[in-house]
């Protein structure tokens, strides 16, 4: 019996049929077809920008994996993952993975977020009886991405406090709320679904292979105690730089928003050591290690080019037709009767596209009227929403998975319950003018 195709294909086609027609009806088709050819060329840039920071990325996470800290991660967040990803063994990689990237998510780090995430896909495509199709653990971990509870939106608070928001911070609650609502429908909807298909198709089951629990660890053999010594030394000489900058005052004060940039300045290279240093105490061989995971990364990045071609000309085509700005006029008066200003409409229906297209609308709209409601709206949906059709395409890409299963709609679900939330609790604390 053929395979029913995924949700993708469907939405893909039909995306490039609209752009192509609102094209014809609106004179825009010179300008979609040089979008289709620039969107081609920005998406192969974009993977081999991707390619350093993913080989230096999965490079680190072997050098935590080979020193057994990615099964210490699971282990201590074993009783909460067990839950969500019953078909995940408790200490397999994939669950420190995912927690990886997860608390990357979290704290803002984009750069170490995505190998993280694609680390972790690799992970759980070992324990997939049916190579080629989306397991049930794949879904949901791209509906938590997707959704996943944002801590810091740093990039947001940036843009604000440069258009001279009164305060540029407020986004911080609102963002939260909104991300947690986003993440609670993620999983409820994803586990719903995943029953739904269980019952409708129980023969289709999914069964783990036999060795689930991934390769043995590596013998290690700790350094000697000579260069222990050596090591702690650094780490104090660190230690002692941070205690430095606060007695001299070379730090900006605490609890203002300069302190929080700073500190997320130094979160990257702090973490890229504790993993390095960690490894190295526990006797991995961490150049050795670090290269050997760097190629990984490079042949990933190489994977994903076509998956992000297609994606980036079908968002490329119907920004350029015109299809978008239909597609607000046709909301917006359906919209604004409940409270959500027309002005930050193309930001929430954008930012599952392109987050580089709705960063930039937000940023013009906060530019306009920093403390005005709808950018008050904007800077949330945006701080708390992902690029959903990205995402899949590079992780779904990074492992060759060609049938989605549910992974798109449950996404596109939780997108807009990120959306509604950010519309309840920026009228709760933001009262429109």
């Amino acid at each position: 019996m053929p395979s029913k195709p995924a949700p993708l294909n469907i939405i893909w086609l039909l995306l490039i049929l609209a752009a192509t027609l609102v094209a014809a009806f609106q004179g825009t088709m010179a300008e979609t077809t040089k979008a289709s050819f620039d969107s081609a060329k920005d998406a192969v840039m974009l993977a081999i920008s991707l390619v350093g920071a993913m080989a230096l990325w999965l490079g680190i996470m072997r050098v935590a994996e080979d020193a057994g800290l990615m099964r210490s991660v699971a282990r201590a967040i074993r009783p909460l993952m067990v839950r969500l990803f019953p078909d995940v063994p408790a200490e397999h990689p994939a669950m420190s993975a995912m927690i990886m990237n997860m608390a990357a998510n979290m704290l803002g780090l984009g750069n170490a977020a995505t190998p993280m995430g694609i680390k972790a896909m690799t992970e759980l495509d070992k324990l997939n009886p049916r190579k080629g199709t989306a397991t049930n653990a794949m879904c949901l971990f791209l509906a938590v991405n997707t959704s996943s509870v944002t801590i810091l939106p740093l990039g947001v608070i940036a843009v604000r406090a440069a258009a001279g928001a009164t305060r540029p911070a407020d986004i911080f609650l609102t963002t939260l709320f909104a991300t947690v609502c986003s993440t609670v429908v993620a999983i409820v909807v994803a586990k719903l679904w995943a029953r739904r298909e269980a019952l409708l198709a129980p023969d289709t089951a999914e069964t783990a292979p036999e060795k689930a629990e991934g390769p043995a660890p590596k013998p290690l053999v700790p350094p000697g105690q000579l260069a222990q010594a050596i090591m702690w030394g650094l780490v104090g000489l660190f230690l002692g730089a941070i205690i430095y900058r606060f007695i001299s005052g070379a730090h900006p004060p605490l609890c203002s928003m300069a302190f929080v940039n700073a500190a997320s300045g130094w979160l990257i290279p702090t973490l890229m050591c504790t993993l390095l240093l960690a490894g190295w105490f526990r006797g991995v061989h961490v150049y050795e290690s670090l290269v050997e995971g760097a190629k990984e990364g490079f042949n990933t990045a190489v994977r994903i080019i076509p998956f992000m071609v297609a994606i980036f000309v079908v968002i490329g085509m119907f920004r350029a037709s015109g299809a978008m700005e239909l597609l607000c006029a046709v909301l917006r008066p359906v919209l604004e009767p409940i409270g959500f200003p027309g002005e930050a409409l193309p930001v929430a229906l954008l930012r599952p596209l392109s987050g580089s297209g709705s960063f930039a609308m937000m940023s013009e709209l906060v530019k306009q009227a920093p403390d005005s409601f709808a950018a008050y709206l904007a800077s949330t949906i945006e701080g708390s929403m992902e690029t959903t059709f990205y995402v899949l395409a590079v992780y779904f890409g990074a492992i060759n998975v060609h049938r989605t299963r549910y992974a798109l709609p449950v996404g596109l679900i939780a997108d807009a319950a990120g959306v509604v939330g950010a519309l309840i609790i920026c009228h709760l604390m933001f009262q429109p003018v």
